[in-house]
């Protein structure tokens, strides 16, 4: 089974809370307190969301967060990698800097291209989907 880390589930939340309110700034404990997530958890994770671009901020009092894109042009993929990085269902395909680690049965594993390719459809679901998909009614 693989598991998504709570701090994607609620990233992908707080981004579809942005999607439905687009044309808003959403301070970011109202975002916490409609979402029922932690504000100090959220506030991570939005500057993760931040860092990569996307949702921008608005500074000040009457500040807060909205989609740094369009809902359509935003893929969940994106979200749950800037999220989780691209560590890989096992750690012998982890790729960027997440690829720390060099198997020793790297040349004569005949498991590595099946895991591969379980990542590769994971990865193609997740880019099929934009968030503007998950808050269609």
């Amino acid at each position: 089974m693989i598991k998504i880390s709570t701090k994607s589930q609620y990233g992908l939340r707080a981004m579809v809370y942005l999607a439905r309110f687009q044309d808003k700034i959403c301070p970011l404990r109202v975002i916490s307190k409609k979402e029922g997530i932690s504000f100090d958890y959220l506030e991570k994770i939005i500057l993760k969301l931040e860092k990569t671009g996307l949702i921008k901020a608005k500074k000040g009092s009457q500040g807060g967060y909205f989609l740094g894109r369009e809902p359509s042009k935003i893929k969940i993929g994106e979200i749950i990698r800037t999220l989780e990085g691209n560590a890989g269902l096992v750690k012998c395909i982890a790729t960027g800097k997440e690829r720390k680690y060099h198997c020793p049965r790297e040349r004569k594993c005949l498991t590595k291209n099946f895991w591969k390719k379980i990542q590769d459809s994971l990865n193609s679901a997740l880019d099929s989907i934009t968030l503007a998909d998950l808050i269609k009614k």
